[in-house]
Protein backbone atom coordinates (compact mmCIF):
# COMPACT_ATOMS: atom_id res chain seq x y z
CA UNK A 1 0.00 0.00 0.00
CA UNK A 2 2.73 2.42 0.99
CA UNK A 3 4.83 1.44 -2.04
CA UNK A 4 1.96 2.02 -4.46
CA UNK A 5 1.25 5.40 -2.85
CA UNK A 6 4.87 6.47 -3.30
CA UNK A 7 4.88 5.19 -6.86
CA UNK A 8 1.73 7.23 -7.50
CA UNK A 9 3.42 10.30 -6.01
CA UNK A 10 6.30 9.94 -8.49
CA UNK A 11 3.83 9.37 -11.34
CA UNK A 12 2.05 12.62 -10.49
CA UNK A 13 5.11 14.71 -9.59
CA UNK A 14 7.06 14.43 -12.86
CA UNK A 15 4.18 15.21 -15.27
CA UNK A 16 3.25 18.16 -13.05
CA UNK A 17 6.88 19.33 -13.07
CA UNK A 18 6.99 19.12 -16.88
CA UNK A 19 3.61 20.85 -17.23
CA UNK A 20 4.93 23.80 -15.21
CA UNK A 21 8.62 23.81 -16.13
CA UNK A 22 8.36 23.60 -19.93
CA UNK A 23 5.98 26.56 -20.50
CA UNK A 24 7.61 28.60 -17.70
CA UNK A 25 11.09 28.26 -19.21
CA UNK A 26 9.80 28.82 -22.74
CA UNK A 27 8.03 32.02 -21.72
CA UNK A 28 11.18 33.13 -19.88
CA UNK A 29 13.26 32.63 -23.04
CA UNK A 30 10.80 34.69 -25.09
CA UNK A 31 10.60 37.53 -22.56
CA UNK A 32 14.35 37.78 -21.93
CA UNK A 33 15.33 37.65 -25.61
CA UNK A 34 13.13 40.72 -26.22
CA UNK A 35 15.56 42.68 -24.02
CA UNK A 36 12.94 44.82 -22.27
CA UNK A 37 13.56 43.76 -18.67
CA UNK A 38 16.07 46.47 -17.83
CA UNK A 39 18.93 43.99 -17.48
CA UNK A 40 22.35 44.34 -19.08
CA UNK A 41 23.07 42.33 -22.21
CA UNK A 42 25.62 40.29 -20.26
CA UNK A 43 23.14 39.26 -17.57
CA UNK A 44 20.47 38.60 -20.20
CA UNK A 45 22.79 36.20 -22.06
CA UNK A 46 23.37 34.15 -18.93
CA UNK A 47 19.71 34.09 -17.93
CA UNK A 48 18.59 33.08 -21.44
CA UNK A 49 21.20 30.30 -21.60
CA UNK A 50 20.11 29.03 -18.17
CA UNK A 51 16.47 29.02 -19.28
CA UNK A 52 17.38 27.13 -22.47
CA UNK A 53 19.30 24.43 -20.57
CA UNK A 54 16.52 24.14 -17.98
CA UNK A 55 14.05 23.73 -20.85
CA UNK A 56 16.25 20.94 -22.26
CA UNK A 57 16.42 19.30 -18.82
CA UNK A 58 12.63 19.19 -18.77
CA UNK A 59 12.61 17.49 -22.19
CA UNK A 60 15.51 15.03 -21.81
CA UNK A 61 15.46 14.15 -18.12
CA UNK A 62 11.87 14.68 -17.01
CA UNK A 63 9.94 13.59 -20.14
CA UNK A 64 12.23 11.18 -22.01
CA UNK A 65 13.64 9.61 -18.85
CA UNK A 66 11.34 9.89 -15.83
CA UNK A 67 7.89 10.12 -17.41
CA UNK A 68 8.70 7.66 -20.19
CA UNK A 69 10.09 5.21 -17.63
CA UNK A 70 6.95 5.45 -15.47
CA UNK A 71 4.23 5.39 -18.14
CA UNK A 72 6.01 3.55 -20.99
CA UNK A 73 8.44 1.14 -19.30
CA UNK A 74 8.87 -0.86 -22.52
CA UNK A 75 9.15 1.23 -25.70
CA UNK A 76 11.69 2.08 -28.39
CA UNK A 77 13.31 4.36 -25.79
CA UNK A 78 14.25 1.19 -23.89
CA UNK A 79 16.51 -0.12 -26.68
CA UNK A 80 20.04 -0.09 -25.28
CA UNK A 81 21.69 2.43 -27.68
CA UNK A 82 18.82 4.90 -27.20
CA UNK A 83 18.78 4.25 -23.46
CA UNK A 84 22.53 4.98 -23.30
CA UNK A 85 22.06 8.13 -25.37
CA UNK A 86 19.31 9.33 -23.03
CA UNK A 87 21.63 8.90 -20.06
CA UNK A 88 24.40 10.90 -21.73
CA UNK A 89 21.94 13.66 -22.67
CA UNK A 90 20.68 13.79 -19.09
CA UNK A 91 24.17 14.41 -17.74
CA UNK A 92 24.99 16.91 -20.51
CA UNK A 93 21.91 19.08 -19.92
CA UNK A 94 22.10 18.88 -16.12
CA UNK A 95 25.83 19.65 -16.21
CA UNK A 96 25.25 22.66 -18.46
CA UNK A 97 22.51 23.95 -16.17
CA UNK A 98 24.71 23.62 -13.09
CA UNK A 99 27.83 25.22 -14.55
CA UNK A 100 25.90 28.08 -16.15
CA UNK A 101 24.65 28.90 -12.65
CA UNK A 102 28.30 28.99 -11.55
CA UNK A 103 29.22 31.17 -14.54
CA UNK A 104 26.42 33.62 -13.73
CA UNK A 105 27.47 33.74 -10.07
CA UNK A 106 31.10 34.41 -11.06
CA UNK A 107 30.02 37.13 -13.50
CA UNK A 108 28.07 38.92 -10.76
CA UNK A 109 31.02 38.49 -8.38
CA UNK A 110 33.27 40.22 -10.93
CA UNK A 111 30.72 42.98 -11.49
CA UNK A 112 30.26 43.70 -7.78
CA UNK A 113 33.69 42.99 -6.27
CA UNK A 114 36.20 43.62 -9.08
CA UNK A 115 35.43 47.00 -10.58
CA UNK A 116 38.69 47.16 -12.57
CA UNK A 117 38.03 43.84 -14.31
CA UNK A 118 34.30 44.43 -14.70
CA UNK A 119 34.61 46.45 -17.91
CA UNK A 120 36.62 43.73 -19.67
CA UNK A 121 34.91 40.62 -18.32
CA UNK A 122 31.23 41.56 -17.89
CA UNK A 123 30.40 41.92 -21.58
CA UNK A 124 28.07 40.15 -23.96
CA UNK A 125 31.01 38.84 -26.01
CA UNK A 126 32.66 37.24 -22.97
CA UNK A 127 29.33 35.83 -21.79
CA UNK A 128 28.74 34.15 -25.15
CA UNK A 129 32.22 32.60 -25.08
CA UNK A 130 31.72 31.30 -21.53
CA UNK A 131 28.30 29.87 -22.38
CA UNK A 132 29.63 28.11 -25.49
CA UNK A 133 32.58 26.67 -23.55
CA UNK A 134 30.34 25.40 -20.74
CA UNK A 135 27.98 23.69 -23.15
CA UNK A 136 30.81 22.09 -25.16
CA UNK A 137 32.67 20.79 -22.11
CA UNK A 138 29.45 19.45 -20.57
CA UNK A 139 28.74 17.45 -23.73
CA UNK A 140 32.31 16.10 -23.87
CA UNK A 141 32.20 15.14 -20.18
CA UNK A 142 28.90 13.28 -20.58
CA UNK A 143 29.80 11.55 -23.86
CA UNK A 144 31.84 8.85 -22.09
CA UNK A 145 28.74 7.75 -20.16
CA UNK A 146 27.33 6.34 -23.39
CA UNK A 147 29.88 3.53 -23.17
CA UNK A 148 29.36 2.41 -19.55
CA UNK A 149 26.10 0.55 -20.28
CA UNK A 150 25.36 -2.90 -21.65
CA UNK A 151 22.05 -4.60 -22.51
CA UNK A 152 20.03 -6.10 -19.70
CA UNK A 153 18.25 -8.45 -22.13
CA UNK A 154 18.68 -9.41 -25.79
CA UNK A 155 15.47 -10.44 -27.55
CA UNK A 156 15.53 -11.37 -31.27
CA UNK A 157 18.98 -9.81 -31.54
CA UNK A 158 17.65 -6.51 -30.18
CA UNK A 159 19.37 -5.23 -27.01
CA UNK A 160 16.92 -3.94 -24.39
CA UNK A 161 17.36 -1.66 -21.35
CA UNK A 162 20.60 -0.42 -19.80
CA UNK A 163 22.63 -1.82 -16.98
CA UNK A 164 26.01 -0.51 -15.84
CA UNK A 165 28.92 -2.75 -16.84
CA UNK A 166 30.61 -4.49 -13.94
CA UNK A 167 33.95 -3.02 -15.03
CA UNK A 168 32.59 0.40 -14.06
CA UNK A 169 32.81 -0.65 -10.40
CA UNK A 170 36.08 -2.60 -10.63
CA UNK A 171 38.24 -0.62 -13.05
CA UNK A 172 40.42 2.10 -11.41
CA UNK A 173 40.03 4.25 -14.54
CA UNK A 174 36.21 4.16 -14.42
CA UNK A 175 36.27 4.67 -10.63
CA UNK A 176 38.41 7.78 -11.15
CA UNK A 177 36.04 8.95 -13.89
CA UNK A 178 33.07 8.50 -11.55
CA UNK A 179 34.78 10.56 -8.86
CA UNK A 180 35.69 13.29 -11.36
CA UNK A 181 32.11 13.29 -12.66
CA UNK A 182 30.66 13.65 -9.17
CA UNK A 183 33.18 16.34 -8.19
CA UNK A 184 32.52 18.40 -11.31
CA UNK A 185 28.74 18.04 -10.92
CA UNK A 186 27.63 19.07 -8.39
CA UNK A 187 30.37 19.15 -5.68
CA UNK A 188 32.71 21.74 -7.18
CA UNK A 189 29.87 24.04 -8.37
CA UNK A 190 28.27 23.81 -4.92
CA UNK A 191 31.52 24.87 -3.21
CA UNK A 192 32.28 27.61 -5.76
CA UNK A 193 28.81 29.16 -5.43
CA UNK A 194 29.07 29.17 -1.63
CA UNK A 195 32.54 30.73 -1.79
CA UNK A 196 31.67 33.37 -4.38
CA UNK A 197 28.51 34.36 -2.52
CA UNK A 198 30.41 34.62 0.77
CA UNK A 199 33.02 36.89 -0.85
CA UNK A 200 30.29 38.95 -2.51
CA UNK A 201 28.41 39.41 0.78
CA UNK A 202 31.60 40.48 2.56
CA UNK A 203 32.37 43.02 -0.16
CA UNK A 204 28.81 44.39 -0.15
CA UNK A 205 28.80 44.86 3.62
CA UNK A 206 32.18 46.61 3.58
CA UNK A 207 31.18 48.84 0.64
CA UNK A 208 27.83 49.72 2.24
CA UNK A 209 29.50 50.83 5.49
CA UNK A 210 32.05 52.92 3.60
CA UNK A 211 29.43 54.62 1.42
CA UNK A 212 27.17 55.35 4.41
CA UNK A 213 30.05 56.98 6.29
CA UNK A 214 31.09 58.97 3.22
CA UNK A 215 27.58 60.20 2.46
CA UNK A 216 26.87 61.03 6.10
CA UNK A 217 30.12 63.01 6.29
CA UNK A 218 29.49 64.90 3.03
CA UNK A 219 25.76 65.57 3.47
CA UNK A 220 25.58 65.77 7.23
CA UNK A 221 22.84 63.12 7.26
CA UNK A 222 22.12 59.69 5.89
CA UNK A 223 20.21 59.80 2.59
CA UNK A 224 19.09 57.19 0.10
CA UNK A 225 21.91 55.95 -2.10
CA UNK A 226 20.84 55.66 -5.78
CA UNK A 227 23.92 53.58 -6.64
CA UNK A 228 23.28 51.00 -3.92
CA UNK A 229 19.59 50.91 -4.79
CA UNK A 230 20.49 50.25 -8.43
CA UNK A 231 22.74 47.33 -7.47
CA UNK A 232 20.25 45.91 -4.98
CA UNK A 233 18.04 44.26 -7.63
CA UNK A 234 21.01 42.55 -9.25
CA UNK A 235 22.20 41.31 -5.86
CA UNK A 236 18.75 39.99 -4.91
CA UNK A 237 18.54 38.15 -8.25
CA UNK A 238 21.99 36.62 -7.71
CA UNK A 239 21.30 35.40 -4.20
CA UNK A 240 17.86 34.06 -5.12
CA UNK A 241 19.22 31.97 -8.02
CA UNK A 242 22.32 30.67 -6.25
CA UNK A 243 20.46 30.15 -2.95
CA UNK A 244 17.78 28.01 -4.58
CA UNK A 245 20.49 25.96 -6.31
CA UNK A 246 22.26 25.28 -2.99
CA UNK A 247 19.06 24.25 -1.20
CA UNK A 248 17.75 22.01 -3.98
CA UNK A 249 21.07 20.24 -4.61
CA UNK A 250 21.90 19.66 -0.94
CA UNK A 251 20.11 16.29 -0.69
CA UNK A 252 21.90 14.95 -3.80
CA UNK A 253 25.23 15.73 -2.12
CA UNK A 254 24.15 14.02 1.09
CA UNK A 255 23.11 10.92 -0.91
CA UNK A 256 26.48 10.76 -2.68
CA UNK A 257 28.34 10.99 0.63
CA UNK A 258 26.16 8.25 2.10
CA UNK A 259 26.79 5.92 -0.86
CA UNK A 260 30.56 6.42 -0.76
CA UNK A 261 31.02 6.36 3.02
CA UNK A 262 28.75 3.32 3.50
CA UNK A 263 30.42 1.57 0.52
CA UNK A 264 27.17 0.58 -1.15
CA UNK A 265 25.93 0.82 -4.73
CA UNK A 266 23.31 3.24 -5.95
CA UNK A 267 19.80 2.08 -5.22
CA UNK A 268 17.78 0.16 -7.78
CA UNK A 269 14.36 1.49 -6.92
CA UNK A 270 12.60 -1.83 -7.19
CA UNK A 271 11.21 -1.39 -3.67
CA UNK A 272 9.38 1.88 -3.04
CA UNK A 273 9.40 1.19 0.71
CA UNK A 274 13.19 1.06 0.83
CA UNK A 275 14.42 4.13 2.74
CA UNK A 276 17.62 4.28 0.66
CA UNK A 277 15.63 4.49 -2.55
CA UNK A 278 13.38 7.21 -1.11
CA UNK A 279 16.45 9.25 -0.12
CA UNK A 280 17.99 9.02 -3.59
CA UNK A 281 14.75 9.61 -5.48
CA UNK A 282 13.87 12.62 -3.27
CA UNK A 283 17.28 14.08 -4.13
CA UNK A 284 16.57 13.65 -7.85
CA UNK A 285 13.15 15.25 -7.47
CA UNK A 286 14.63 18.34 -5.81
CA UNK A 287 17.47 18.45 -8.33
CA UNK A 288 15.03 18.54 -11.25
CA UNK A 289 12.86 21.08 -9.43
CA UNK A 290 15.83 23.46 -9.61
CA UNK A 291 15.31 23.61 -13.40
CA UNK A 292 11.79 24.89 -12.83
CA UNK A 293 12.12 27.61 -10.17
CA UNK A 294 14.19 30.29 -11.95
CA UNK A 295 11.26 31.74 -13.96
CA UNK A 296 9.38 32.26 -10.70
CA UNK A 297 12.47 33.91 -9.18
CA UNK A 298 12.60 36.35 -12.11
CA UNK A 299 8.90 37.11 -11.72
CA UNK A 300 9.31 37.67 -7.97
CA UNK A 301 12.41 39.86 -8.09
CA UNK A 302 12.19 41.77 -11.42
CA UNK A 303 9.32 44.23 -11.84
CA UNK A 304 9.92 44.71 -15.59
CA UNK A 305 9.86 40.95 -16.10
CA UNK A 306 6.44 40.90 -14.41
CA UNK A 307 5.26 43.71 -16.68
CA UNK A 308 6.37 41.84 -19.79
CA UNK A 309 4.66 38.71 -18.50
CA UNK A 310 1.41 40.58 -17.87
CA UNK A 311 1.55 42.16 -21.32
CA UNK A 312 2.13 38.76 -22.88
CA UNK A 313 -0.84 37.26 -21.04
CA UNK A 314 -3.08 40.18 -22.07
CA UNK A 315 -1.96 39.88 -25.70
CA UNK A 316 -2.55 36.11 -25.73
CA UNK A 317 -5.96 36.29 -24.06
CA UNK A 318 -7.11 39.32 -26.05
CA UNK A 319 -8.67 37.36 -28.98
CA UNK A 320 -10.37 34.94 -26.53
CA UNK A 321 -11.88 37.84 -24.57
CA UNK A 322 -13.16 39.44 -27.78
CA UNK A 323 -14.64 36.12 -28.86
CA UNK A 324 -16.58 35.80 -25.60
CA UNK A 325 -17.83 39.39 -25.93
CA UNK A 326 -19.17 38.61 -29.38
Amino acid sequence: MHGSAKGLAFAIYYPLLAAIGIPANFVTIVILTRGRCGLSRCITCYLVSMAVTDFLVMITTVILNRIAGIYFPVSFLSITPICSLRSALNYATLGSSVWLTVAFTFDRFMAICCQKLKIKYCTKKTAMRVIGTVFMLSCLKAASLYFIYEPLHVVNNIPWFCTVKSIFYTSPAWAAYDWILRILTPWLPFILILLLNALTVRHILAASRSRRRLRAHSNGETQSDPEMEKRRKSIVLLFAISGSFILLYLLILITFLYVRIASITYFSGTNFNESNFILEESGYMLQLLSSCVNPFIYAGTQSKFREELKNGVKYSLGPIVKLFKL
